[in-house]
């Protein structure tokens, strides 16, 4: 592949919800541009962006591919994401890389959810974005319904550029709405035709809508607008270019991925209208001088680069995705990460296309391309030189909630499958591995059930080992709500010495539930000599880890020792430790026991419509809902939630709101658990105590 300089350089991230047909597209333009010498099906497992072996399994898109382009002498560089909400991670990652987004739309299926997610990304990255409706062979799609839907939900600023020709209910042909121009395929031929005239209405209002957009670029251009003036189409399309890179107009286009129509107009777009990286700005902090470093994507300042993915494969290795924001890397650079404070050296440079990686000599600022085996660094990271070193802002990833108990399925596997989530995790940012030491248990977090149920099959089929995941528990605590008062003798004889601890204490609420206990004593006399009471405190520190009631680490607790007695040969710290930890058992049991459970502050975000389903369903898990606030055309619902209310709640959550709904949430606080949830635990305890087995 050529080298291109910054203003050759297109770099466009397709978005769209699961099934649109973004692969199919992006196998459509790879065909066109020659990568391929025939088109793949996601039907067929070969397609040049889907080449991963989940992927494949599934006919769904997980992770984020690059797949560049020549095209008119320039390289588009083509991010293809999934659709699927649980890989949102590689969408996030995707849009923080790109310049500009199609976002795909089936004509048969019309705006989906994932089709309002995509415009509410590309409003957040403040991304120039084109519309392009997919499907145009089948019977029922229906471009007109997409127009419509789309200004209903997103005002004037949608602007077909093609307008469908159908004959016999087949999709023949297209009107060009700039050169008022018809167009039909001939086999691979493009041929000139008469405008239809059930099109001609249509098409006048479509060109009325772009000649406004066009005048409202300039004082001059509004003037001849009004008086009645036209104006050239070289003028048109370098005021659209203006309108489509500002957002002021989103156009709109049309074909079929399968019958590779409309594809060669789209490139063309895209290659006309979207913007270079020469047009963005880029800025990071110079941390040689504190001050800040404007990269601006420009050719001719200290290279440096940020790291946007990383694809880790047992089969083909490891690819740091780069974007370069300033200068020109080359191979045979030494590249400084400020992150990790290494410098390495670039031994060579790649773009992939898909799995295939190309060797280049260098890339310009703006372009994309990939570094492998850069052992210290990750997704997030920034590559400069130690002379200028340059470090950017880290693109926002979403936080995984749904989280399952893991553990591997063979016991001599462990630290193999430790080693498996931890290469995954560098790969994969919205995949989380936590230690519950507390709970004795380790946890795996992700985006979903897909999320988590594709890890699993990955570490099967990938890194050879297996895990099984069940339900985790949850930290509960136990504390006591009343006072009690009670002496624990310690008597043992076995031949020569024996063994005598006596203590007689009180236990109470502590009030501060931050302490698992305070111990204090108030021995007059000498009933127990000084020396044996750091062996009743050890006796607590102990106590309170596994609780009487459910085994529950034990909180708030204040005990006294008040009185006792030893005996000077039998007596050790040992009886005396024994001696306490039996009492803590019989006087928290006497101290009306109880539950403790963990709330968490829950924030759910839905439309309108569903504030109602959502509240009903909030309240079957028994949550509190403190109240409700507007935002962004949203409702965000507040709420306090028991954590184990929280299980399975992603997945309700998208099927009672479409998927829609989006939530966050973090622990708070411990509160008394309900009696029935108390009895339940117990009793759960009780049966694991009688199998003679714990978790």
């Amino acid at each position: 592949m050529n080298v291109y300089t910054t203003d050759k350089i297109r770099n466009v991230v397709l978005l769209g919800h699961g099934g649109s047909g973004k692969t199919s597209l992006v196998e459509a333009m790879a065909y066109l541009s020659g990568i391929t010498s025939r088109m793949g099906k996601v039907s067929d497992g070969n397609t040049v962006s889907d080449f991963g072996k989940e992927e494949q399994k599934r006919q769904i898109s997980i992770s984020t591919s690059v797949v560049p382009i020549e095209w008119e002498g320039v390289k588009i560089n083509i991010l293809d994401t999934p659709g699927f909400f649980d890989f949102v991670g590689e969408v996030e990652e995707a849009v923080g890389a790109a310049d500009a987004a199609i976002i795909v739309v089936s004509g048969k299926a019309g705006v989906e959810v994932g089709t309002e997610k995509a415009w509410e990304l590309c409003e957040k990255y403040k991304l120039p974005r084109f519309i392009f409706v997919t499907d145009m062979d089948v019977d029922n799609a229906s471009f007109r319904q997409v127009v419509e839907d789309m200004k209903n939900a997103y005002g004037k600023k949608m602007a077909p550029f093609h307008l469908p020709i159908r004959e016999n209910e087949k999709f023949v042909g297209y009107v060009n709405v700039i050169t008022e121009t018809g167009h039909r395929w001939q086999g691979k031929e493009v041929v000139d035709c008469e405008v239809p005239e059930y099109s001609k209405a249509n098409l006048q209002l479509c060109k009325d809508t772009l000649m406004e957009a066009v005048a409202e670029t300039s004082e001059d251009f509004m003037e001849r607008y009004f008086g009645g003036e036209t104006f050239s189409e070289a003028e048109i399309r370098a005021a659209l270019r203006t309108n489509v890179i500002d957002g002021a107009i989103v156009p709109m286009t049309m074909g079929s991925s399968l019958l590779c129509q409309g594809i060669y107009t789209l490139l063309d777009d895209i290659v006309k209208y979207m913007p270079s990286p020469e047009n963005k700005e880029i800025a990071g902090i110079n941390l040689k001088t504190n001050e800040i470093f404007e990269a601006n994507y420009d050719f001719s300042k200290a290279k440096s680069a940020y790291i946007f993915k990383t694809i880790v494969d047992p089969f083909i290795g490891k690819y740091s995705l780069v974007k370069i924001c300033s200068g020109v890397l080359k191979a045979d650079d030494l590249i400084y990460n400020s992150d990790k404070d290494v410098e390495e050296k670039v031994s060579k440079l790649y773009v992939l296309q898909g799995s295939k990686p190309s060797e280049m000599k260098e890339l310009h600022a703006g372009d994309i391309g990939a570094i492998a085996k850069l052992t210290a660094a990750r997704t997030g990271d920034t590559l400069s030189t130690k002379a200028t070193t340059i470090k950017y802002g880290k693109t926002e990833i979403s936080t995984p909630y749904t989280y399952m108990r893991y553990r591997a399925k063979n016991k001599g596997e462990i630290d193999k499958v430790a080693q498996s989530l931890q290469k995954m995790s560098h790969e994969d940012q919205t995949l989380k591995v936590v230690n519950d030491a507390e709970n004795r248990q380790t946890l795996i977090y992700g985006m979903g059930d897909l999320h988590l149920d594709v890890i699993c099959s990955r570490l099967k089929n990938e890194y050879k080992v297996e895990v099984e995941l069940t339900q985790p528990k949850v930290a509960f605590r136990e504390t006591i709500k009343k006072n009690s008062d009670v002496e624990y003798k310690y008597k043992k004889q076995s031949g020569g010495h024996g063994q005598y601890g006596h203590v007689k204490m009180r236990f109470a609420p502590l009030g501060d539930l931050g302490k698992a206990f305070e111990f204090e004593q108030e021995v007059v006399g000498g009933a127990v000599p000084k020396n044996y009471f750091p062996a009743v405190e050890k006796g607590l520190q102990e106590s309170v880890l596994k609780g009487p009631l459910a085994a529950y680490p034990v909180v708030g607790v204040k005990a006294v020792l008040y009185d006792g007695s030893y005996h000077p040969v039998d007596s050790s710290e040992m009886a005396f430790k024994m001696a306490t930890i039996q009492a803590f058992k019989k006087g928290f049991m006497d101290a009306h026991p109880v539950l403790l459970e963990p709330i968490a502050s829950l924030k759910v975000t839905v439309p309108d419509a569903y504030t109602g389903d959502v509240m009903g369903d909030l309240n079957k898990r028994r949550a509190r809902v403190l109240g409700m606030n507007p935002a962004g055309g949203k409702q965000v619902i507040e709420a306090d939630i028991p954590m184990t209310g929280l299980f399975g709640y992603c997945t309700d959550l998208r099927s009672m709101t479409g998927g829609r709904g989006t939530y966050t949430y973090e622990f708070s606080r411990y509160e008394q658990a309900p009696s029935d949830v108390q009895e339940k635990e117990v009793a759960s305890r009780a049966a694991k105590v009688a199998e003679g087995g714990e978790d």
